[in-house]
């Protein structure tokens, strides 16, 4: 005998829908800027102590929090003062920088420097000087003009000479922009 009744609730497909909503349209708040048509999920206070906010987007929010002073209101003194609380906060976490990894997650070197850096044989903290130094060394000794006929030599010097470069342009970049 068959059963009268059947559940929707068993095997695949499913025939009935997956949560208590159904399938309505989401709201979404715009961000409060006019002709602005990106959602505003980035509150901001409308005035100091005001339980009232304005939603913006992020290029918005940026614009609107671009002149905020955190010192405004206060004398030299106190923003003197409020500064070195903060930072001898901050100083348990900046002593204890020497025990960082020094490659690319430290954010100074990228992947492209850190591969010049090994062609060159060097450390991932190694100055400036210290690259000039060892890709001096290595140009003369994997020079074609010196090692003629010398595939590997050669192939070695073109290396030297991109890990250089590579690091060369990073060090000005990093120099323009200082």
């Amino acid at each position: 005998m068959a059963r009268s009744t059947r559940s929707d609730d068993w095997g695949f497909p499913r025939w009935r829908s997956y949560g208590a909503k159904g399938r309505e349209a989401a709201r979404v708040r715009l961000c409060d800027r006019e002709g602005c048509d990106l959602p505003g999920d980035r509150p901001a206070p409308k005035a100091p102590n005001n339980p009232e906010r304005w939603y913006f987007c992020e290029g918005h929010a940026a614009e609107y929090n671009k002149n905020w002073d955190y010192f405004a209101n206060l004398g030299a003194g106190e923003a003197a003062d409020r500064e070195r609380a903060e930072r001898a906060q901050a100083n348990g976490f900046r002593s204890s920088a020497h025990w960082s990894w020094g490659g690319p997650g430290d954010g100074t070197r990228s992947r492209d420097e850190m591969r010049a850096l090994e062609t060159l044989d060097l450390e991932s903290d190694a100055s400036f000087d210290e690259i000039k130094a060892a890709h001096r060394r290595l140009a003369k000794e994997n020079h074609p003009d010196l090692r003629q006929g010398d595939d590997a030599a050669a192939a070695t010097f073109q290396k030297v000479q991109a890990a250089y470069e590579v690091l060369r342009k990073a060090e000005e970049r990093r120099t323009a922009s200082a």
